[in-house]
This record gives C-alpha cells, structure tokens and sequence, in this order.
C-alpha cells in the first residue's frame, strides 16, 4: 500500500480539511454537567477512508481529547502515537505509526469541554423560570453555525461534507432535551435520564442542534402531519401561539412552492433566554431569542411579529440543499431572506412586504457603494473570517438580485427552475453555478453570463439618465460614496415607465451606453397612449415623466437630468407613482447627496414634496434620511440644525395627526408601525407637544402598566422622551426607565427599554448606562440594543469608553459577532478624518485579521460622511433654504 509522503506541518494554514477520510455517521453521547457548567462525551465517526493516509484531520476546538482509536472494516483496531490539537488552525490532527488502508472504519474519540458563556459551540444560559431554592439553574444550548460544532464534538467541520447523526444525551431527569429529530426511548436512572433521539437524514455540522431546559410547549400538525412545535420558558407558552400557526402554515406553503415536502418528522422552535442572533435555522429545531417566538398584544409591537417566517425557507435553503462552502453563503442566507418575504406576502397580503422589501434592497445597495465591499460570492480562507460575510451583501444584496433575477424571467419560469433545483440537489450541497445551471435549462436564458456580475463582483452601476429630443440617453457607471469609478460594467435588467406606471418597458442594458427612441412609447398619466412630434412638446411637458427601475426591483441606483427630475417631482406630487418609486427616488437622491453628486438643497427640495406621505415604507425611508440629515448638520452647518429640525417635525405632522396615540379600532398592521416610527421621530426632533403628551403617558403607564394610555407602539416614543429629558440634575425618568427594565417579565419590554437608555444627550448618563450594559443585569445577548441607541450627544463619551474598557469588552464579548456591534456601532457615528484616523491607530493592535475588513467598513464610512461635511459646508444657499423650509 502505497502512501504519499506526509508530515504534520502541511496541515496547518490550510483553508479546507484535506480529503483522506469523509464521514459518513456520527454516533454521538453527551453529558453535560449543568452545575459545573462543563461536559463530557463520545462520538463513533464512520468513515470511509478514500486513500491511504497515516494521518486523520479533522476539528476540533476548545475540547480536551481524553481517548482516541480506529477500526477498520477488518476489526483491526488503531491507536494514534500522537494526538495533536491546534488552536490556531482549529485542527486535530491523528497521528498513525501504520497507515490506514482504503475502506471503512469507525474512528472513536472520547473528549471533554466547558459550557462556555459566549453563546457559540456548546454553551450555558440562564432560565429565569428553572429555579432551585430561589437561585437560577442553567440550561445548555448549542450554536453551531458557521464553524462551532468542532466547539462541542471533534468532527470534519465543513458544510460540504455531510453525514447522519444520531444523538444520545444524559440530563436530569426533570428536564427536557431536544435535538434535530424525535425522541425514540427516554431511560430513567435516579435524578438522570438518558434522551435518545432519531438517526438523522443526511445533514452538515453546522445543523446538528441540541437544547436542554426547563419548558412548556404548544403543539399542531400540518396538512400532511408534520409534527410543530413551539417551546416556551414555563408559563407563557400561550405567547407561542403567533408562531406555531405561522410556522404550520409556512411549511405547507414551502411544500407547494418547492413542490417538495418537509423532509423531517417534526420541526421544533425553542425560546432561548441567551442567543447571539435572531434566530438559528437548526434542522428540525429553530433556536431564537425569546423576543423573536414569542409574541402578545400588550408587548409586541406590529413590527416583531413580521420576522415570524424568516427561518422556515431554511429547512429547504440551506438545509436540504446546503451550499458546497461558504463562498456560496448567500445561496442560504440571501434566498432564505428573498422566500421569507414571498411567504409572509402570501400569508399577510396586507403587510405589504414586498414593498417593505425595497429597504432590503436599500441597505445592500449602502454596503455595496463601499470602496471595502466584496463580492457576494467571496473566497473565505480561514474559519473565523466566515463571520464578516454574514452581512449585507450575502443577505440584502443577495435577496436584491434574487429578486432581480425573478422579475426578469417571471414568477412561473422561475418557480419551476426552483422546484427543479431542490429536486436535483436535494440532501447535496451545491453552488451558484448548479442554480444558475438549472434557471438557464427551465429559462432558456443564459442566466450565467448575466448573473456572473453581480454575484463575482462587487458593486452596483447608477444608470445616469437625460432626455433629449424624444430620445432617452443612458450611461451606467460603478456607485461609490467615495466617487471613484472602477469603470466596470454589468448586465443591467432594466425597467422603466413614461407617463404611467402600468406600463412597464423592460431591456437588458450590457453596454455602458444606451440609447432608446420614446415617442412611440409614452402613454399618459390617465392611461390613454399617445404618440407625439416634437411639436406637440408643450401637451408632452406638462403631463410626460419617467422613471426608471420600476417598482425597485432592480439593484441599481438611478440618477436623472434636470429636466426629467423636476418632472418625477411633479408626478409625486400628483401622487401618479407607486409607493415602491416614491421610496426609490428618495432613497437614490439621498444616496447621491452623500457622494457629493447631489447638494444638500437638492434633496432638502425633494423632501418637501412628501408632506402628505402616509405609506409606511416610503415614511420610514423619509424619517431615516431626516435623523441621518440632523447628524450631518450637526458637524456641517450646526447654526441650521435647529431649522432642520423644524421643517423635519413639519413633514411629519400629518403623518402624526392622521394616526394619533391610540390605534383605532380595525385599523391595519402598517398604521401600528406607522404610529411608532413618527412619534419617536417626532421626540427625537424635540416637538414640544409630542414630548408632553410622551411624558404624561409615562407617568400614567408608571401607575398602571396596563393602560390604555400608552399602547405598545407608543411605548418607545415615550421612553426616548423619557432618556432625552434626562440629565445629572434630574434623574428621575431614568431611574424610573430602568426601574421598568428590571421589573419587566417580558422580554419584549426589555428589548424596548434598551434600546433607548442611551439616548440622553447628557454624556454622563450615556457612560453611565454603557457601565450598567457590561453588567450581570444585562443579558449578553442584549448589548446590541443599547449600541444601537447612543445619542449622538454621547458618541465621544462612548469612544472614550470603549477605549478604556477594551480588555473588559473582549472579556464579555470574545473576538466574536459581537464585537463588530461595538465597533460599528460607536464608531461610525463620527464624522472626520481624523477621528477614523484616529479609530485606525487604535484598533490596528487590537482586531485580529478577520475582523480587517468590517473595521475597514466603518472606517470608511467615517471617510464617507467627513467628504460630505465639506461638501455640505460649500452650500452658499443651504442656510436661507433651510430657514425658508423651517417656516412652512
């Protein structure tokens, strides 16, 4: 038996196992220790060994290897001469003095770990509602994904090289444990018992899930007796019951959609107290926060429960079909994103979702304008630097161009090519490649040679549009905040309307020029087609107008002439688009205005067409830029902020009378989201009337936490009124704010409190509550939330904090997921070269290298917003054109 020349050392650095031995099962025990908070277990790894090897290497991490043996299909057993665990490479590494021959074999390893506090691998969280003698006990979670499962099991760590499992656990005996599949025997021995689960079907290690705690659950069956169910902390498992009819519903819905059935026996959800995500699409068994599953009328507001579908796509995406490497992530996470909206849409025609999906869209459209964007398909080299592309661009950009893709070869073409799709790879792992294989064979389009540019390069063209002499002249160009131009092109599907968004025209732009001949084309606002001459220009003004990217399907930003702007503005005014174009033309326009190609003034002007704006999406859209405007002003023109403000409260009052503070009866789920967005806007604007009105239902709500007063979409505003009339010298909101924290039972209230704590402007109360963040009072999992609410009145304190506190953060956090919320989050509110020059001297010692490239993000939107601050400062008119806007 011939074997190649091996040494340890060629092992280390590599990107991917090497492929000497693949699994094909895995027989695993575990026993945690929950007061110790450690662990103890075995596995039995069939293997098939596929060529001679004297080496096995496979992963493992953070795990004390305490016995390891081979036996191939002879029975001849083997015992490593040296066992060889690599932290940095996240390898164990077998070493064998005879080589292992050709055929298969069980390779057992015994191992022992510690349920670490990180919420990765194999991990303790504390159950408020599992208690002994007054003292909170633990449970034991897993997660898993990308690359934990070596955290919990030694194992061949890559999604790629899937296998079965069958999971047998030892907990106490009052507990329950759950796993990918249902439970076959349950064996009492003392205060113990031993849960053994069903061999699994062909799944990754990322997949593999295990749950151990102290629940209640509601159950029900789909259509074809598919076993739901939903596990809540003991005592609120009626709040279960939003999820579990979604969930039985969605699963009959994917069914039809991908004319393939649920594969599993049953499908689980699991509240879990401490989560470092929303949610995790285990197979057989989604884990989410307690916020994201479990929903009532007095706590929820209307948008949490619209995230209630997101991880069902996944036991087909993902799971059944699972990309071959991480390179392809976005084949989980971006059509996970894209089919969460199709089913929410299908089952709550009334949401809107598709229009809402356009903010998707929008946030790929930010990331992607970054000089540090990647591809969507991305090399990933080692096994922590997977974490930086679980971001924008795998899930918005990537459901972006799904989406795209869709509306150019039509919802039927690319249902069958989907249906065939999972058909092909169903229990395989596949790559972009493959998909864009099936779409071109259903399609009859080359969807490779248009798709490749999207999805194998980073960025997006702006399609710079003039109208001259009845003709449309178009020229596209890379979009960057920063203005260059890497003068690459794409295959752009493009959409437009002229006069009438009924009538949509669509061609593929593969050019960096086009020219089109519209006066055949242009039909008018009433729907009535007409042709015209040039001499008929004066009747052609006053009604023609196009836009282009109708219906914001395309992942393209769009910039027009004069001539054809002013005209788009008339026709919002004469309320003759789609809320989808309205929301694209402010969203462009705004993005425009940040590259410097479009002045402030400009889109000030635009702004004050959408006064009488009473759609949800298209309102969130023009209070997001307001809040954004307000902060740039701050650094840019602070004499005008004030004003600003002003004419900001001004487009809202509309929105805000219409709605009131007390939802009316009847009235849809977008009027409650609506409600929320505009009063905590108007707080954050200082409207006088607004804060009052805030503060008093705090105070009623403080005597009575069931009022009517301060309905749950009203809370945040009044909890933001709250921090930002709170100060040094008059603490009394806040301490009653934090008093509503700690006494909250629903984790929903608590979610809402944190997220506005640290929106004082008072810098002393921002550190303050930064301190109490890293406190035992502030679940782990909950740091996000205050983050994301620093005033920017706090954002120097919060630096300096997090300068002098960087060995305690990392403490908490680990160089995990996490961290990038800390450096995001108190980073890029800045504004000046030299506070990122700044930001760039002190994490050059302190982030390890795959964290590099979404330091290199935030940095550069620091760059971003310092360009546009001195482009802002050269506005000779903006002060007279704020004022006059202040006014109205």
């Amino acid at each position: 038996m011939e074997v190649e020349e091996q040494s340890l050392e060629q092992f280390k650095a590599q990107t991917r196992l090497p492929k000497f031995a693949v699994p094909k099962r895995y027989d695993l025990t575990l026993t945690p220790d929950l007061s110790a908070c450690t662990f103890s277990g075995t596995v039995l790894i069939d293997l098939a060994i596929v060529q001679p090897t004297k080496f096995l290497v496979l992963n493992a991490l953070a795990l004390a290897i305490t016995q390891v043996s081979f036996t191939d299909f002879h029975d001849r057993k083997y015992v490593p001469s040296d066992v060889v665990m690599d932290g940095d490479d996240e390898i164990l590494i077998l070493v064998f003095d005879e080589a292992l021959s050709v055929g298969d074999g069980v390779l057992g390893i015994s191992f022992s770990g510690v349920l670490n506090e990180h919420m990765r691998g194999f991990y303790k969280s504390f159950d408020s509602t599992y208690m002994d003698g007054g003292v909170k006990k633990n449970m034991a979670v897993t997660q898993f994904e990308a690359v934990d499962a070596r955290m919990c099991f030694p194992c061949w760590d890559e999604p790629a090289l899937k296998a079965t499992f069958k999971i047998t656990v030892d907990v106490p005996s009052e507990l329950t444990a759950l796993s990918n599949m249902p439970v076959v025997h349950e064996k009492l021995n003392g205060h113990q018992k031993t849960v053994y689960f069903e061999e699994s079907p062909i799944m990754s290690t990322y997949l593999v899930a295990l749950v151990i705690g102290l629940f209640d659950h509601i159950k029900d069956l789909t259509a074809d007796g598919i076993k739901v169910r939903v596990y809540c902390p003991v005592g609120k498992s009626d709040k279960g019951k939003f999820a579990l009819n979604v969930a039985v519903k969605a699963l009959d819905l994917f069914k039809k959609y991908f004319s393939m059935p649920y594969a599993l026996p049953k499908l689980d959800m699991v509240a879990v107290p401490d989560f470092s995500d929303a949610a995790m699409e285990n197979y057989g068994l989604i884990t989410y926060r307690e916020a994201e599953l479990l929903h009532d009328d007095l706590h929820s507001a209307a948008v949490n429960k619209q995230r209630a579908s997101d991880n069902f796509a996944h036991q087909w995406f993902g799971n059944l079909v699972t990309m071959e490497w991480w390179t392809h992530l976005w084949l989980n996470e971006g059509f996970a994103t894209w089919v969460s909206y199709l089913a929410t849409d299908s089952l709550f025609p009334e949401w809107g979702m598709w229009t809402q999906f356009i903010e998707v869209t929008s946030g790929g459209l930010r990331m992607d304008a970054l000089e540090s964007s990647h591809p969507i398909e991305v090399e990933v080299h080692h096994a922590r630097s997977i974490l930086e592309v679980f971001d924008a661009i795998s899930y918005k950009k990537g459901s972006a161009v799904i989406r795209m893709l869709m509306d150019y070869l039509g919802d039927d073409v690319f249902q069958k090519s989907l249906s065939s799709y999972m058909k092909n790879y169903a229990y395989k792992n596949a790559k972009t490649e493959d998909l864009w294989s099936v779409l071109s064979e259903e399609s009859g389009v080359q969807v490779n040679t248009m798709m490749d540019t999207w999805t194998k390069k980073k960025g997006y063209p702006v399609i710079s549009v003039k109208y001259e002499d009845c003709n449309l002249e178009f020229e596209q160009s890379q979009f960057l905040y920063s203005g260059l131009d890497s003068g690459d092109c794409w295959v752009v599907p493009l959409t437009f309307s002229l006069g009438s968004c009924n009538n949509i025209e669509k061609f593929l732009l593969e050019s960096k020029h086009g020219k089109l001949d519209i006066s055949g084309l242009y039909c008018s606002s009433d729907g009535n087609s007409s042709l015209f001459e040039k001499k008929n220009q004066e009747n052609f003004n006053e009604n023609f107008w196009v836009k282009f990217n109708i219906g914001q399907t395309g992942f393209y930003r769009v910039k027009y002439d004069n001539k054809l702007t002013a005209q788009l503005w008339k026709a919002i005014e004469k309320n003759c688009l789609s809320a989808a174009d309205k929301f694209g033309i402010l969203d462009d326009t705004y993005a425009l205005c940040e590259a410097c190609e479009v002045s402030l003034s400009s889109l000030l002007s635009l702004m004050n067409v959408y006064r009488k704006e009473l759609d949800y999406a298209v309102l969130s859209k023009l209070i997001n830029i307001c809040s954004n405007v307000a902060k740039i002003a701050s650094d840019a023109v602070p004499v005008s902020v004030n004003e600003l403000k002003q004419f900001f409260i001004g487009l809202l009052l509309f929105p805000a009378e219409n709605l009131g503070w007390e939802p009316i009866q009847g009235e849809n789920h977008l009027s409650s989201m609506m409600r929320e967005v505009v009063l905590v806007a108007l707080v954050n604007f200082g409207h006088a009337r607004t804060i009052d009105e805030a503060m008093k239902r705090f105070q009623e709500y403080l005597g009575d936490q069931s009022t009517t007063l301060l309905p749950v979409d009203c809370r945040k505003a009044a909890y933001v009124a709250v921090m930002r009339n709170s100060n040094t010298s008059n603490r009394n909101g806040f301490k009653s704010l934090l008093n509503v924290y700690k006494e909250a039972q629903a984790v929903q209230e608590k979610t809402r409190v944190m997220r506005c704590l640290a929106s004082s402007p008072d810098p002393t109360i921002v550190l303050e509550v930064l301190n109490f963040m890293l406190s035992d009072e502030v679940r782990g999992q909950d740091i996000i939330y205050v983050l994301s609410g620093i005033s920017l009145e706090g954002r120097e304190t919060a630096w300096i904090w997090l300068k002098e506190n960087w060995d305690r953060i990392l403490e908490k956090c680990g160089y995990d997921m996490l961290l990038h919320y800390f450096v995001r989050d108190i980073v890029t509110p800045f504004s000046s070269h030299e506070k990122a020059d700044e930001a760039e001297a002190f994490f050059a010692s302190r982030v390890p290298a795959e964290f590099a490239m979404n330091l290199k993000q935030n940095i550069e939107q620091v760059r971003i917003k310092a360009r546009w601050v001195e482009s802002i400062k050269q506005e000779e008119s903006l002060e007279a054109l704020v004022r006059g806007f202040a006014c109205i």
